[in-house]
C-alpha cells in the first residue's frame, strides 16, 4: 500500500532516481506535468512520493522504487517526523523479531484494524523485554527535540524540559525540579521506550507494512540498523557518535560482564559492543528522550538480554541510584559548564572529592565508580585536559591513592569527536582494598594515528593497549615499553600537577633506534630522488593541437563501455575506506565508513575514481595494493570495459584541466565536477593504449615525487628532534 501523504524533498527525487539534484532542477523547469510541491518552503519545496514515483516510471527514469529507499522515504516524510517513525518501526521490528506469528495476525486487514490491534500485541513484547511500560503521547515522549535534535553528547536536564536545539557539549534547560539524593532523583527518570496509542501509530501504518516487507528480506536487526544508521548519517551534526572499533576497544578493556551500565548511552554503540552472556542486564540512560528510546530497542533487537533504558539527566536524576554493575562503560559529555555543580554540592557519590564546575568529566568519573560492584570496572572517555587540569589536581590525587585509577590511554589524533584532538582513556576500578604499593598504567597510541583525515590503526591500537592493559592488570606492574607505555608507581605522580598525561612520562625511543632512523630515510630519500630523476619526462615535441571527435563518460555508461558507481556506504564487513583525501593525496585507503547493510561499493584493480569536490582535476587508476576497499563519499568509480577503453587512457584524460572546468558546477562554498559531463576522444584502442602507457608514466613520476616529499619531511622533522633533544650532535 502506498502512502500518499508521504512526501519527498528534490535530494530523495535524486536518490530514487540515480541522479544529481541539478537534474531534479532541470526536470522541474522541463516538464509542465513534473508534480506540483505539496510542502517544505519555495527555496526547498516537497513533494508527494505517490506522484513523483508515477512521474519517474512515467518518463521511463525508474521502474521501480528499490524497497529500502521506499521505506525510507516512508520515515522521513512521517508527519510526526523521522523519529517517531523510527520509534514506531523499532517497536514493530522487535515485535517481528520475537513474536512474527503475532505480527501477521495484527497486519491482516486494513489499516485502521492494525493501529487499533497493534499496542496490545506491543506490550506483550515491550513488557519482557523493558519492564512495565506506558501508553504516552509520541509527540511528547519521543519525538519532543524538534529538528536540531540534542547531540548525543549532551546530557540535557530532564525528559519534560522545555525541548530547545541545544549546542554540543552544553548542558541545556535546567528540570523545574531538581533533587541532590540520587536516590530522590530517580523519580525525575522516565523509561526509555513507552507504548504508542492506536492514533500514533495510524499515520506509520504504511510505513509499518514497509519495514515489515524489508525485514522478510533483511531481517528485523539489520532492518533497524539501515533505517538508523541511514538517520543518523543523514544528521551528521546532530549526534556525536562514539566509533565501532573504539567501542569495541572499551568494551575489551573492560572485559566479560553480566550487569553493564552506560549512564550517557547516546546511539548504544558501547552497550553494542559489550560480548553477550547469558543473564546478562544491560543498563543505559540519556537525556535526550529520543537516543534512549531507539539505544533501548537497537540493544532489544541485537541481544536477548534483558535492557533497562531510562531518560534522564544522569547527574541530576540518576535513573538507577541503586544499581551495582559490574562494568560501566561512559562516553560522556566534555566541557559541561552546567552539570549541577550548585545543585549536586553534598551527593553522596563525591567520594574523592566534589568536582569543581570546570570538571565535569570528573563528576561523570565518580558516578561510574558509585554505580559498580566492589571489583568492577569502568573505561571512559575523556578530554586529555582531564588528565592535567589544576582544577581537578585533588580529585586525581585521591583516585591514585585510593587505587580506584588503573589506566590512562591517549588515544591517536582521529580516534573519535572530536578528531583534532588526542582524546584519552581511563580505567577505573572500584577498590575492594587499598593496595599495598600501588602502580598505574600510562600508555600512548599517537604513532599508531593515520596519516590522512582516517581514522587510525585500530587494530594495532588494540593489540597495543589490550596487550599492555592485560600484562599489568595480572602482575599489577608493566615492565617499560619505550614510547608506548610503562607503569608507574602512584608516589611518583602525587607531585603539585599531578599530571597524568601519558606522554609527559613515557620516555623517547633510544637515541640508537633515533640515529638509525634517519640514516635509513635519509638513504630511502636519496634513492627516491635518483628514482625521480629517471623518471622525469622526455622534452615534449612541440605539434598542433588535434580535433578528436568526443564522446562523454556519460554516454559511455549508457553504451555500456564503463560502469559507473558512487560511493559512501559502509557495508556489513568493515574494510578499508578509499576517502577523497587518499585519491587526492595518492596515499592508501584510510577512512571508515558506518556499518550498514547497503552494500559497500569495493574497487577492484583498473577501476577508475574521481573525486567530484573541490574543483581539483584528478583520478585515480586501482592497483592491486588498493583493490578491495571500499569506496568512499564524494568518490565516483568508472569501471571500463577492457576491450573498449583502457583505464590509464581514461583516468588520463580525466584530468585534463579545461575538461574540469567545462564539466564543474559552482556553488558558494564549493565546486562539483559532474562526472558524467566528463569528455573522451574516440579512440582505437591501440591509439587509447599509447596514450595510456604515457598517463603512467607521468603516474610514477608524480608517485616518486610526492614520496620524496614525504620522506623529505621525516628527514628535517627527524633532524630538528634528534638535534634538540640532544640525540643527535651539530657536526
Amino acid at each position: 500500500m502506498q502512502d500518499n501523504a508521504t512526501e519527498v524533498t528534490a535530494a530523495g527525487i535524486a536518490r530514487l532516481a540515480g541522479v544529481g539534484r541539478a537534474a531534479v532542477s532541470n526536470w522541474r523547469r522541463r516538464h509542465a506535468d513534473f508534480p506540483k510541491p505539496v510542502g517544505g518552503t519555495e527555496t526547498s519545496p516537497s513533494f508527494a512520493l505517490a506522484e513523483v514515483e508515477s512521474w519517474l516510471r512515467k518518463q521511463g527514469k525508474l521502474a521501480e522504487v528499490p524497497l529500502r529507499e521506499r521505506v525510507w522515504q516512508q520515515l522521513v516524510g512521517h508527519p510526526e517526523g523521522p523519529v517517531a517513525a523510527l520509534t514506531h518501526a523499532g517497536c514493530v521490528l522487535l515485535l517481528i523479531h520475537d513474536r512474527p506469528t503475532v505480527w501477521l495476525d495484527v497486519s491482516a486487514g486494513s489499516d485502521e484494524r492494525l493501529a487499533a490491534m497493534l499496542p496490545g500485541a506491543l506490550e506483550e513484547v515491550l513488557t519482557p523485554r523493558f519492564g512495565p511500560v506506558t501508553a504516552v503521547n509520541s509527540r511528547r515522549a519521543v519525538n519532543s527535540p524538534r529538528p536540531g535534535n540534542t547531540p548525543r553528547a549532551v546530557n540535557t536536564a530532564h525528559a519534560n524540559a522545555d525541548p530547545v536545539n541545544t549546542p554540543a557539549n552544553t548542558t541545556g534547560t535546567h528540570a523545574d525540579r531538581v533533587n541532590t539524593s540520587a536516590t530522590d532523583a530517580a523519580v525525575n527518570t522516565h523509561p526509555a521506550v513507552h507504548l504508542p496509542t492506536g492514533p500514533d501509530l495510524l499515520p506509520s501504518a504504511p510505513l509499518l507494512r514497509g519495514a515489515a516487507e524489508l525485514a522478510a528480506e533483511l531481517g528485523a536487526r539489520q532492518t533497524f540498523e539501515f533505517l538508523l544508521g541511514r538517520h543518523l548519517d543523514a544528521n551528521p551534526r546532530q549526534y556525536t557518535l562514539t566509533p565501532a572499533d573504539l567501542a569495541g576497544l572499551m568494551a575489551d578493556l573492560a572485559g566479560p560482564a553480566r550487569t553493564v551500565l552506560d549512564p550517557a548511552c547516546g546511539t548504544g554503540a558501547l552497550l553494542r559492543a559489550v560480548t553477550t552472556r547469558p543473564d546478562q542486564e544491560l543498563y543505559a540512560q540519556d537525556s535526550a528522550p529520543e537516543l534512549a528510546a531507539l539505544t533501548a530497542l537497537r540493544l532489544a533487537l541485537h541481544t536477548r538480554a534483558a535492557v533497562r533504558g531510562a531518560t534522564g539527566d544522569t547527574l541530576r536524576a540518576d535513573a538507577h541510584p541503586q544499581l551495582h554493575a559490574d562494568v560501566v562503560l561512559c562516553h560522556p559529555p566534555f566541557n559541561e559548564r552546567n552539570w549541577g555543580h550548585d545543585e549536586l554540592a553534598y551527593d553522596p557519590r563525591w567520594e574523592y572529592g566534589f568536582p569543581a564546575r570546570t570538571e565535569s568529566e570528573l563528576a561523570w568519573v565518580q558516578h561510574a565508580l558509585a554505580r559498580l560492584k566492589d571489583g568492577g570496572t569502568a573505561v571512559l572517555l575523556m578530554p586529555p585536559a582531564a588528565a592535567s587540569r589544576r582544577s581537578g589536581r585533588r580529585i586525581r590525587a585521591d583516585l591514585l591513592r585510593r587505587g580506584a585509577l588503573r589506566a590512562v590511554v591517549a588515544l591517536p589524533v582521529g580516534a573519535a569527536p572530536p578528531y583534532n584532538i588526542p582524546l584519552h582513556l581511563w580505567v577505573l576500578r572500584r577498590p575492594e582494598k587499598a593496595p599495598a604499593q600501588p602502580e598505574v598504567l600510562l600508555a600512548d597510541t599517537g604513532q599508531f594515528a593515520a596519516d590522512g583525515r582516517g581514522g587510525p590503526d585500530w587494530r594495532d591500537v588494540s593489540e597495543a593497549v589490550l596487550d599492555a592493559w592485560r600484562a599489568f592488570d595480572r602482575a599489577g606492574t608493566l615492565e617499560e615499553r619505550p614510547g608506548l607505555a610503562r607503569s608507574l608507581p602512584v608516589i611518583d605522580l602525587l607531585d603539585d600537577d599531578v599530571d597524568l598525561a601519558p606522554a609527559r612520562h613515557l620516555p623517547p625511543p633510544t637515541a640508537a633506534d633515533g640515529a638509525e632512523q634517519l640514516t635509513a630515510v635519509r638513504e630511502r630519500l636519496g634513492e627516491t630522488l635518483r628514482l625521480t630523476t629517471d623518471l622525469t619526462p622526455a622534452p615534449a615535441d612541440a605539434t598542433h593541437p588535434t580535433r578528436w571527435p568526443l564522446t562523454t563518460i556519460g554516454e559511455l555508461a549508457r553504451g555500456g563501455a564503463l560502469v559507473m558507481r558512487t560511493g559512501g556506504n559502509g557495508g556489513h564487513a568493515r574494510v578499508p575506506v578509499l576517502t577523497d583525501h587518499d585519491v587526492l593525496a595518492g596515499t592508501a585507503p584510510s577512512g571508515t565508513l558506518p556499518e550498514s547493510d547497503e552494500e559497500a561499493v569495493l574497487v577492484e584493480p583498473g577501476d577508475v575514481v574521481v573525486p567530484v569536490l573541490g574543483g581539483g582535476s584528478m583520478a585515480r587508476v586501482i592497483d592491486d595494493a588498493t583493490g578491495g576497499a571500499a569506496l568512499g563519499r564524494n568518490l565516483v568509480l568508472l569501471r571500463p570495459e577492457r576491450t573498449a577503453l583502457d583505464p590509464w587512457f581514461l583516468a588520463g584524460f580525466l584530468r585534463g584541466t579545461a575538461n574540469n572546468r567545462q564539466a564543474s558546477s559552482y556553488a558558494s562554498t564549493a565546486t562539483r565536477l559532474d562526472v558524467r559531463r566528463l569528455q573522451l576522444p574516440r579512440l582505437p584502442l591501440d591509439e587509447q593504449r599509447r596514450y595510456g602507457a604515457r598517463f603512467r608514466a607521468l603516474d610514477e613520476f608524480e608517485r616518486a615525487l610526492r614520496r620524496a616529499g614525504r620522506l623529505g619531511e621525516q628527514l628535517v622533522r627527524g633532524m630538528y628532534d634528534g638535534l634538540t633533544d640532544g640525540t643527535v650532535a651539530p657536526d
